[in-house]
């Protein structure tokens, strides 16, 4: 059995509310080596068919991330987790301070950021002819600004060494039909090489996940069908295998890994 090292460690997530999401799994895996967890969550409205939410699909992943972590934290609870929930906004400057506020006053430290929060357009207005300033702005709000400001706080209340993982995407580079979204998960990519570099004499490493097509809820049967010939392992990604590649990126075992982006996608996007 593996050590990670994370025992009594604190670990910030954002974007935690789905259960069946790469938040929620990656503080699973953090609680199970006994690290303390901190839930970082914003209710996305959005509508769905509350008739369909018991099958994967958009309805599913919509009304998961409208509701609270209450169903996380219950499986934490039942974890014997020592974990603490916030319902807050990472883009906003004053927010992000507040966040680690409160995580300073619960745990009086902070080791680990997952920047795994993410915003996207639903409507179709992602492509280069329907692209609009809002959806532009929405996007790189939280993808990036948010991320940024994390990462600044988490520089900020450092101890004598520290660990950030940034959450991308497979097809950062080149993803066509979400361009704001694809754009801002590769400047995403393009800022852990920088702070990487800025932050390593403080013994703080960060790399990033780039995932492939992963079953967090919204892939339904039909979609399925279409993204698995794509993937040359044959079949989607498990919410707990990115959490597992977090989890050694988090640990001692990656002191000498920094500024790197690790595609999860079993071959998709290369």
């Amino acid at each position: 059995m593996v050590d990670y090292g994370l025992k009594d460690k604190v670990a910030v997530v954002t974007g935690a509310n789905n259960p069946r999401g790469i938040g929620a799994a990656t503080a699973f895996a953090f609680a199970r080596e006994g690290a303390k967890v901190v839930l970082v969550y914003k209710r996305v409205l959005r509508p769905f068919d509350g008739n369909k939410v018991d099958r994967n699909g958009v309805d599913r992943y919509y009304a998961a991330n409208a509701g609270n972590a209450d169903e996380v934290a219950g499986k934490l609870r039942e974890m014997g987790a020592d974990f603490l929930i916030l319902e807050s906004d990472i883009s906003d400057e004053t927010a992000v301070k507040g966040i680690y506020s409160a995580v300073m006053k619960r745990f009086g430290r902070v080791d680990i950021l997952v920047n795994n929060a993410a915003a996207d357009d639903e409507n179709g207005f992602d492509t280069i002819e329907k692209i609009t300033r809002k959806v532009i702005d929405d996007t790189f709000a939280v993808n990036v600004r948010g991320s940024v400001l994390m990462m600044r706080e988490f520089v900020a209340h450092r101890g004598e060494s520290g660990r950030i993982v940034n959450i991308s995407t497979d097809a950062a580079q080149v993803f066509a039909g979400q361009i704001a979204y694809g754009a801002s998960k590769a400047t995403l990519e393009a800022l852990t090489r920088s702070v990487a570099l800025e932050v390593a004499k403080y013994g703080i490493t960060v790399n990033c996940v780039a995932p492939g097509p992963t079953q967090t809820g919204w892939i339904d049967a039909e979609l399925e069908k279409a993204v698995v010939p794509l993937i040359p392992t044959g079949r989607l990604i498990r919410p707990e295998e990115i959490a597992a590649t977090i989890l050694f990126l988090a640990s001692d075992k990656a002191e000498m890994l920094t500024g790197q982006v690790i595609k999860v996608s079993g071959g998709h996007a290369l």
